[in-house]
């Protein structure tokens, strides 16, 4: 089942997603009444948590979902959404975490000039994004920031929306925690040094990467949530990311170092993991660094995962 969340009457609502049109939760479930005479009670509010797995309301819109995938010929196009048209929203618009994993595909790792290590020998690579202002809608766009703009880079990533809380959970049972899966685009930037005329310190290099990711619009979310039901193994999601139409990476979480379930072991073992926190579980080969291809306005990112969808974001300056 795949959930979004749109803008529509002048406020946010959920509805169906797929590659053609969006589906409105509330027409669904009116056809639905119509059709087999039985009412469906859907949640007042427009969080994703509710209707996606553990969340009170995810039965029964599991069980219209079930129907639309069958009847869907019955619900008019005048009342759902081309998807053209749609004007989507960020699935979980206030996580009170984001949480991103930093070399967690070995042939990232070796693009950028590093050695990549066992998983046992090493952990996972664990940084944080401010989610009030680097989550940005499906269709709005990247900026390019004028404080430092010569090396701005893509990164396409598989992202986890945890739906009950837990700390200290076992790899084996994980993904029992695991409310859905959506598209992240951990844009960051390469270069960025601030106070270039300073003087070098032991942790520089360090914090300019970390700042580097912190930038105003470089978390792009969506275009969907897909609920983790529907996906058996997250270690399976073909990827791919296109810049202006062309594939720049194209890959598969199966080659994670730390699949999903171990990653939610590690961040769990010392942090209490919340409904509606997201984990971006890092990006594989193609990015742009790698290249010197770096993002400039006018530019067209087109991030997909198999099963979810594509998020889709312009570049513009700031």
């Amino acid at each position: 089942m795949r959930i979004c969340r749109v803008q529509l009457n002048g406020r946010p609502q959920l509805g169906f997603y797929d590659e053609q049109r969006i589906i409105p939760l509330e027409v669904a479930a009116l056809v639905y009444s119509h059709a087999l005479g039985k009412t469906i009670e859907l949640p007042a509010s427009d969080c994703l948590l509710n209707v996606l797995p553990g969340g009170s309301a995810f039965s029964a819109v599991k069980t219209l979902a079930d129907w639309v995938a069958g009847n869907g010929p019955s619900i008019p196009n005048s009342v759902t959404i081309p998807l053209p048209q749609a004007k989507l929203l960020v699935p979980i618009p206030k996580p009170n975490k984001i949480f991103l994993l930093a070399g967690n595909y070995a042939d990232h790792i070796r693009e950028g000039g590093g050695l990549a290590a066992e998983r046992a020998e090493t952990f996972p690579y664990v940084f944080m994004k401010p989610a009030s202002t680097t989550l940005v809608n499906p269709g709005d766009p990247v900026r390019v920031p004028s404080v430092s703009p010569g090396a701005i880079d893509w990164e396409l990533e598989l992202a986890v929306i945890i739906g009950k809380t837990c700390k200290g959970v076992k790899e084996a049972d994980a993904l029992n925690y695991v409310a859905g899966y959506t598209v992240i685009n951990d844009i960051s930037n390469r270069k960025f040094k601030p106070n270039p005329g300073r003087s070098k310190r032991e942790k520089d290099g360090f914090f300019d990467w970390l700042h580097g990711k912190w930038h105003d619009s470089f978390c792009p979310s969506g275009p969907c949530a897909v609920s983790a039901d529907a996906v058996p193994d997250p270690q399976k999601l073909p990827m791919n990311l296109k810049l202006n139409g062309e594939i720049r990476q194209n890959a598969s979480t199966a080659l994670q170092i730390f699949p999903v379930a171990a990653v939610i072991e590690f961040i769990s073992s010392f942090v209490t993991l919340e409904p509606g926190d997201l984990i971006s579980t890092g990006t594989p080969a193609g990015v742009g660094n790698t290249t010197g291809t770096y993002l400039k306005a006018g530019d067209k990112l087109e991030a997909t995962i198999e099963g979810i969808g594509t998020l889709v974001s312009p570049v513009v300056g700031e």
